[in-house]
């Protein structure tokens, strides 16, 4: 059985938005991906007052400049396809009030036949915090609990009623519903978040740091939903953030799914092994336009299915 592929739609400032998502979207739903998606950044801080994923000294890349509303985003390439789902990897949940992004995300559902899939993180940019926030940095994993809550009450039958910290829906219809259950991802990699997601979600976010680590820490997940008695499935969506090369790296100078296509498909079969049920490939912060995301993304569409991945 072959893993699922995915392909991240283009955000970032090279593309124009408009014309770029729905032709990129388009052409990769015709190459054979089976999903596309999409990333959250709300901001560019300058001078940053902190680094890249919490790490002190680690710079923000430069294509974080420019990154276009994730929702945005996927609405223009639910309008360009047919057969994709459409997901986000991820959606900073304490930036959103809870109960405009579950109607959002519902209406998305409705409107694209039964395609979306929410993936959630809790992100770390306090400056984004400071920015759009709904809860203090400090709350982010109630912010998570609540936006979870929330989601599933609007996403069910009427009449809703909810009672939490931020969101209070005494009784009410809340329309349009969903074509079908919106399956929740999460980007869980502390005790707590993983605890979160057996009990609460419907699936897992992982990034692509190795295939070894990655192994590792589905095996972890795995046995924490056997202790915890959970019998549901668990879907896996590797995140990979490629950096295309034309030119062949040397091993000495490469890291995961940094290099050219031969490099990358590589680096595909090794984490595919892993045996979770798909890998979303990000290609556009690493290439010139629309025309070679395209080009770049069937090649290794071809040569990875080509390789039986």
């Amino acid at each position: 059985m072959t893993t699922r592929l995915g392909l991240g739609l283009p955000q970032m400032r090279q593309y124009n938005l408009g014309k770029d998502v729905p032709d990129v979207a388009r052409a990769a739903e015709g190459m054979g991906y089976e999903s596309l998606w999409v990333f959250e950044r709300a901001l560019f801080p300058e001078p940053a007052t902190q680094g890249l994923y919490g790490v002190e000294g680690l710079p923000w890349p430069d294509e974080y400049r420019n990154v276009a509303d994730p929702l945005i985003t996927l609405t223009l390439a639910a309008a360009a396809t047919e057969r994709a789902e459409l997901g986000s990897s991820v959606l900073v949940a304490p930036l959103h009030v809870p109960f405009q992004l579950a109607k959002a995300l519902a209406s998305l559902d409705a409107a694209s036949g039964g395609r979306v899939v929410a993936g959630f993180g809790t992100g770390w940019s306090h400056d984004e915090y400071a920015a759009s926030s709904v809860r203090p940095f400090a709350e982010r994993g109630r912010a998570l609990d609540e936006l979870i809550e929330v989601c599933r009450a609007v996403w069910g039958p009427d009449p809703v009623v909810y009672d939490g910290h931020l969101t209070k829906i005494a009784s009410a219809v809340v329309g349009p519903k969903p074509a079908r259950p919106i399956p929740i991802l999460l980007a869980a990699s502390s005790g707590k978040a993983r605890r979160r997601l057996v009990d609460h979600a419907d699936g897992w976010l992982p990034t692509g740091m190795g295939a070894e680590a990655v192994a590792e820490q589905w095996r972890q997940l795995r046995d924490l939903a056997a202790e915890r008695g959970r019998t549901e499935p668990i879907r896996t969506v590797l995140r990979v953030n490629a950096r295309y090369s034309a030119a062949t790296r040397a091993a000495a100078d490469r890291r995961p799914f940094h290099g050219s296509v031969d490099q990358i498909v590589a680096d595909l079969a090794a984490h595919a092994e892993v045996g979770l049920d798909e890998i979303l490939l990000d290609l556009q912060g690493s290439v010139r336009d629309a025309e070679e995301l395209k080009d770049v993304a069937a090649e290794v569409y071809q040569k990875a299915r080509a390789a039986g991945i």
